[in-house]
């Protein structure tokens, strides 16, 4: 599964029945120099609504999606319960740190389906991709450190790929673009980090 990142924008929130709306994606370029087109997104509802992409801490649901050509816009529902105590206190505290913009980000889990390279860069577009979750994520308060932080990782990774010392091994699989072929395969991993 393929993972993209926003900062939030919080449209508006609903204390009482701990909702919020915004916007989950933009087709914008990422950190990756991936394209993900809003457009292609399939995708059922209710989605999970996931804590950090931890499928064993989901917090509530994704209830309303409108795909855009800025975006997908969301609502989504933070589940609230009496008991038991320990999921009342995990669901309490993912709420509390919404509320406190202590986390702030949103990030999406998909897999892809169709897509196509952008020519110049390292980077794909996705054109046709299934949408399976929505994670509240944490990224700093502030946005330009959010921003050094994503291109120092990136810029570490690329002069990895070069040879150049420092940062992460990266090792790109061969692999044509497009849909998958005629046996259904998925696309390839274009992208493995290994940690030094």
């Amino acid at each position: 599964m393929k993972r993209a990142y926003t900062v939030v924008d919080i449209k508006a929130m609903d204390d009482e029945e701990r909702t919020i709306e915004g916007i989950a994606t933009t087709p914008i370029t990422d950190r990756m120099e991936d394209i993900i087109e809003p457009a292609g997104a399939i995708f059922r509802l209710p989605m999970p609504l996931l804590w950090q992409h931890n499928s064993r801490e989901p917090v509530g649901n994704v209830i309303e999606a409108k795909v855009t050509k800025d975006g997908i816009r969301i609502k989504a529902k933070f589940a609230k319960v009496n008991e038991p105590a320990s999921l009342k206190e995990r669901l309490d505290t993912a709420w509390g740190e919404i509320k406190a913009k202590l986390v702030r980000g949103l990030s999406i889990g998909f897999s892809p389906i169709e897509w196509s390279d952008i020519k110049g860069t390292y980077g794909l577009r996705y054109t046709k991709w299934e949408w399976l979750e929505l994670s509240a994520v944490t990224i700093p308060a502030n946005s330009d450190a959010t921003i050094t932080a994503i291109k120092s990782v990136d810029q570490a990774a690329r002069r990895a790929t070069h040879g150049a010392p420092g940062g992460q091994r990266v090792v790109r699989r061969a692999g044509k673009s497009g849909s998958p072929d005629a046996s259904g395969t998925k696309p390839p991993v274009r992208r493995i980090f290994f940690p030094e």
